[in-house]
């Protein structure tokens, strides 16, 4: 029998923490055989080289594909995707995968689809159907639904939303995310272990913050951290472990804010480029609260039954946990959404919060209708109307 070849293609930490369970299953298979694409910001010294995780978790990267530049300016992000394009129809071309495996949105991932597109190879696309107003990411995440062609959602709402552009049912399948499957299967560092993992004291309060700009706003995200900075320091008897951003547009602007932050505030604050997933997660059993505009606030945080301070238009559309506060990215405003997320009544309320995203095993679930899904005439699609 000929193994289905499928190859994943990661280019960010966050992403390959999704990934990470459906990938074991995958090499676990043995009627499927496991390629593997790093790209982005794995093989940045800027944003730590997290392909290492990969290796350290005892994966074969097939190809490595550079894709930043040193800006990250609009002009810099597209002639990445460009030079993505490029190298993906290369990488293609050698590898001859009978599926690509993708998540999300990004703009690499964009390049990844539209190569396998003119390759001709069946694209499989998880956590589409999803809504990101202040983001380039929605029309990529749109665009990447058009390529695909099967599709795995987080939730009923958007299977449907998938299926209302244009996408077949019989190939759309809500799944859940695979997220959840690594605070099903991690077991995380207790408190003591933890803080010598990252040597520093957390103590019996602390926020975990991570801010990424708002990429369909030019200028904002200056301003907006200077806005979030603010409000941080009105709350003294916290500690604060901060996350570097993405290499997204102005993205470094916050990195060197949180520099800045850090020296001078090295008792109170630390900084990583990337926790990696076991320190992440064990970092959400030990913290009071998370705040910034990530989507893991609403994706896995709710699990952990702590608060979520969701600052801004980054994740509006989204459906969101009842754990999740949302507010403007001003001081005030911050300061107000923090103390709300401390307060007695509202910590009572976590206790009975359900996360809508689903239950563990989506990854099981992804890998085996890969296994199973007829790619015979895959590739002409038809519009399907409601």
């Amino acid at each position: 029998m000929v193994k289905r070849k499928i190859c994943v293609v990661t280019g960010t930490r966050a992403e390959y923490g999704l990934l990470r369970w459906i990938i074991q299953f995958i090499n676990d298979d043995p009627d499927l055989e496991l390629q593997i694409i790093a790209t982005g910001m794995h093989l940045s010294p800027e944003f730590g080289l997290t392909y290492k995780s990969i290796l350290d978790d005892g994966f074969s990267i097939s190809k490595s594909i550079e894709v930043l530049l040193s800006s990250d300016s609009p002009i810099g992000l597209s002639k990445s995707m460009g030079l993505g394009m490029i190298s993906f129809g290369e990488a293609y071309g050698e590898l001859k995968p009978d599926i690509i495996l993708v998540l999300g949105d990004r703009f690499e991932i964009f390049s990844a689809v539209a190569s396998a597109m003119v390759s001709r190879i069946p694209v499989a696309h998880i956590h589409g159907g999803e809504a990101t107003e202040g983001l380039i990411d929605e029309p990529i995440r749109h665009s990447i639904t058009k390529m695909s062609h099967i599709h795995f959602t987080a939730t009923d709402e958007y299977r449907n939303r998938v299926i209302q552009l244009g996408e077949n049912p019989n190939r759309v399948f809500n799944t859940g995310t695979p997220g959840l499957d690594n605070i099903d299967r991690i077991q995380f560092l207790n408190k003591m272990e933890f803080e010598k993992s990252i040597d520093f004291e957390i103590g019996e309060n602390c926020f975990l913050v991570t801010f990424h700009p708002v990429t369909l706003e030019s200028g904002t995200a200056s301003e907006q951290f200077d806005e979030l900075l603010s409000a941080l320091e009105t709350f003294q008897d916290f500690k604060i472990i901060f996350t570097m951003p993405n290499a997204d547009t102005e993205g470094r602007v916050i990195i060197e804010k949180i520099q800045k932050f850090v020296a001078r505030n090295s008792s109170l604050a630390i900084a990583f480029i990337s926790l990696g997933q076991l320190r992440y997660l064990s970092a959400l059993k030990h913290v009071k609260m998370v705040i910034g505009n990530s989507s893991s606030g609403l994706a896995e945080v709710p699990s952990f039954k702590i608060p979520t301070v969701n600052i801004g238009d980054r994740q509006k559309g989204r459906i969101k946990a009842e754990s999740v506060i949302d507010c403007l990215p001003e001081g005030h405003d911050i300061i107000r959404a923090i103390n709300v997320g401390l307060s007695a009544e509202f910590q009572e309320k976590l206790k009975t919060v359900v996360n809508p995203y689903g239950s563990p095993g989506a990854s099981r679930r992804i890998v085996d209708l890969l296994k199973i899904v007829d790619l015979r005439n895959i590739l002409k699609k038809e519009f399907y109307n409601i």
